[in-house]
C-alpha cells in the first residue's frame, strides 16, 4: 500500500492511501473497473498454447494457468518450459500460476503437497509467472515458505480460500481475508458457493467491508448461477479481479469475456467510474 499526497480546494494537505498493485501497466485494486482474468485449462502443451492465443485475441487483463489441469504437471522442467512459452505469447499480459487443490475444487493430481510446494518454488525461481495462488488451508509452513520464495523473486502472491459447498457466515469469510493479510499476502481471495440469494448478499457485504478496512486488494466471488451476479458487479463492492471464460471455464458461473466486458462498460458509464 502506498500514499498519494495532494492539496484540496481549501488548501488542506490530504494523504490518500492506495492499495493498488502495478502489473505491467495494469492497476490491480485501484478501486475502479476490476481486471478481467481468463483461465487456461488445457490438458496438453498444444491445447494450452492454442488456448492462450485464442484468449489473448479477446484482450483479457490477466491470464491464469490452472496447472492442475495439465497432464505434464509431474515434470517440473516441462511445467517451467511451458510457462515460458505462455509468457512469450502473452507478452505483457500478467500470468497467474495456480495449482488448485482437489480439496478446494481443483483437479486430482499425482503430486504430494511437498512436491507441489517444490513446483511452486521452481516456477517462482524461473521468473516465468507474475503471480502465484496458493490456498490458506495448506500447512502454514508451506504458505510462509512460498511467501518468502515469491518475495525473493519479485512474484506477487494470492492467498486463497474456496468453498464449493456453501457460503460461510460473514465473520468466517472476513477471518479468511484477514488471515491472508496477516500472512503477508499481496492479494486475498475467497470464492464460495451460494445456496440462496441471501448468500450472494453475504459475499458482497464481506467484500465491501474488506474494501473499507483491509490494506491489500481482495478478490471475491460467488460461484454458480446466483454467483454470476457477483462476477459482474462485485467490482463495485471492492473485488479487484473478476474471472471470465475465454475458451473454457475453470469454475461454475463464469461469464464469457465478451459479455463481461459489455457489463463492466455499462457499469462504468452509469456509476461514473471511467
Amino acid at each position: 500500500m502506498s500514499s498519494i499526497i495532494f492539496i484540496n480546494e481549501r488548501g488542506l494537505i490530504i494523504i490518500k492511501t492506495t492499495k493498488q498493485i502495478e502489473l505491467t501497466g495494469r492497476r490491480l485494486g485501484d478501486g475502479k473497473r476490476p481486471l478481467i482474468c481468463t483461465p487456461l485449462v488445457g490438458k496438453t502443451r498444444e491445447a494450452i498454447l492454442y488456448e492462450t492465443e485464442k484468449i489473448l485475441a479477446k484482450q483479457p487483463d490477466l491470464l491464469e494457468w490452472r496447472v492442475d489441469f495439465f497432464e505434464g504437471i509431474a515434470d517440473t522442467c516441462t511445467v517451467i518450459d511451458l510457462a515460458k512459452s505462455i509468457k512469450h505469447i502473452a507478452k505483457d499480459t500478467p500470468l497467474i500460476f495456480t495449482r488448485r487443490s482437489f480439496k478446494e475444487g481443483g483437479e486430482q493430481i499425482s503430486l504430494s503437497e511437498s512436491q507441489v510446494v517444490r513446483l511452486y518454488s521452481a516456477i517462482c525461481e524461473s521468473g516465468n509467472v507474475d503471480i502465484i495462488d496458493y490456498e490458506l488451508m495448506n500447512v502454514k509452513e508451506d504458505v510462509n515458505h512460498l511467501r518468502n520464495i515469491s518475495k525473493k523473486h519479485g512474484i506477487k502472491m494470492i492467498m486463497s480460500y474456496h468453498n464449493f459447498n456453501c457460503t460461510p457466515e460473514v465473520d468466517a469469510l472476513s477471518e479468511k481475508l484477514i488471515e491472508a493479510e496477516h500472512m503477508q499476502a499481496d492479494i486475498a481471495k475467497i470464492a464460495v458457493m451460494p445456496n440462496h440469494l441471501e448468500d450472494v448478499l453475504t459475499l458482497l457485504h464481506v467484500t465491501l467491508d474488506a474494501k473499507q478496512k483491509m490494506k491489500i486488494p481482495v478478490i471475491t466471488m460467488s460461484m454458480g448461477a446466483y454467483g454470476s451476479l457477483t462476477r459482474m458487479f462485485g467490482g463495485i463492492f471492492g473485488s479487484a479481479v473478476t474471472f471470465a471464460v475465454g475458451e473454457n471455464s475453470s469454475a461454475p458461473g463464469q461469464v464469457p469475456i465478451e459479455d463481461m466486458k459489455t457489463v463492466l462498460a455499462i457499469l462504468q458509464r452509469v456509476t461514473g467510474e471511467e
